[in-house]
């Protein structure tokens, strides 16, 4: 008696797209915490290969840019002063900020996150703060901030994910001199200058 013939997927067919979610599948993302997601995400990133992380951060930067997650409205609000009614204090609307800017860099998107932490800064001239409470803590962190955006901007760079050259020039001009009114506003009422380490960042940039 002959064997009989077993089909065998194709390579090909291994490799569609569904071009959908499956519906359990989206159910289950509909109806997850947050914090489940995430843990979710990051596992399967960290077992997956490296196309899919890749792949992961491109879906993340055609969803970012299709909010315009880039834009904020105003940079009114971010801070406010504290009930002496002298320093200033952040505000949640500064933390909203912060996340776009950070969902933006994490996905590759350095350039376009600076915009948001250049506005941020401008947003401190002309305030005052105590040199220990929360508006110094979370200056320190949006110092760090712009470090990590930077190194998202060079990554993109290397990526060849910039076409017009001008951006990028445009978007660290524009830092750099929010950075110095800063620097020179704060000299003004003998503070400290809060943007040491994003200074130092775009002093050692080279397009």
């Amino acid at each position: 008696m002959p064997a009989p013939e077993v089909a065998t997927l194709t390579h090909c067919d291994t490799v569609k797209t569904l071009g959908h979610v499956n519906l359990m599948v989206d159910t289950l993302i509909a109806n997850a915490t947050i914090d489940d997601l995430r843990a979710i995400t990051r596992n399967l990133l960290a077992t997956g290969t490296p196309s899919l992380a890749a792949a992961f951060t491109a879906a993340a930067r055609t969803r970012l840019r299709q909010t315009s997650a880039r834009r904020i409205a105003t940079t009114n609000g971010l801070f406010t002063t504290s009930h002496n009614g002298i320093h200033a204090i952040p505000t949640q609307e500064l933390d909203n900020a912060l996340a776009r800017a950070r969902s933006l860099y994490g996905a590759g998107m350095g350039f376009a996150s600076l915009g948001i932490l250049s506005s941020i800064v401008k947003a401190t001239v002309g305030l005052r703060w105590e040199e220990d409470g929360a508006m110094a803590d979370v200056l320190a962190v949006i110092d760090a901030d712009i470090s990590q955006a930077m190194q998202s901007c060079k990554e993109e760079l290397e990526g060849g994910r910039v076409s017009d050259t001008g951006v990028p020039q445009e978007a660290i001009g524009n830092l750099w001199s929010d950075i110095g009114e800063s620097a020179r506003d704060v000299e003004i009422w003998g503070g400290e200058f809060p943007f040491d380490r994003a200074s130092n960042s775009i002093e050692c940039w080279k397009f």
